[in-house]
């Protein structure tokens, strides 16, 4: 998968659908600009606008599970399940003014999965860093840096900070240029 794609689906901003009036057009909505928002592609989302009845959107959803489904012969879906498990998740664990799910860690978190690694600075303390960063005792921002040991086209051992500057309990992602989800490449 390509940088660029992953950060299409990691993107803060994301792009709203024009609702339908209808009221059980409102599920398909929520299904669109909520539940599947960080996981549908670009071509999905075109499509799924020019569809013009709700037996076309169920049929529509129904594939996309199926396309996503690793075991199609079985009758359950864990890519489905996993993804519904892992905004739930997001939901209970990263919401502090907004839905966890809409947070930058529940959406790195529904996108990727729990982290391989947890580096807890939470209470803002001070810390020893690392000797790869300099070493010696730190004062920091609240922070939390999650380790990856392997994201599919990103690289191995990929770090991902998310700091709280304004003591909110609120967690925003930091991209640094030089990191492999920052580059563009």
């Amino acid at each position: 998968m390509k940088i660029a794609h992953l950060l299409v689906l990691c993107s803060v901003a994301v792009t709203v659908f024009a609702a339908p009036q209808k009221e059980v057009a409102s599920t398909y909505q929520k299904w669109l600009n909520e539940d599947v928002t960080y996981i549908i592609t670009p071509a999905e989302r075109v499509a799924f606008a020019k569809l013009s009845t709700d037996n076309q959107r169920k049929k529509f959803i129904d594939e996309f599970w199926l396309r996503r489904d690793p075991t199609p012969d079985t009758l359950e879906n864990e890519f489905k399940d996993e993804h519904y498990r892992r905004i739930a998740y997001a939901n209970e664990h990263f919401g502090v003014q907004v839905p966890g799910w809409k947070t930058d860690r529940g959406r790195i978190y529904v996108v990727f999965g729990p982290p391989d690694e947890i580096e807890d600075h939470s209470a803002g303390e001070k810390y020893d860093r690392p000797q790869e960063q300099g070493g010696g005792t730190t004062s920091a921002f609240p922070f939390f840096a999650w380790t990856y040991r392997n994201l599919e086209g990103i690289g191995t051992n990929v770090k991902i900070e998310f700091v709280d500057r304004a003591g909110s309990g609120e967690f925003h992602l930091i991209i640094d240029p030089n990191h492999p989800l920052g580059n563009g490449n």
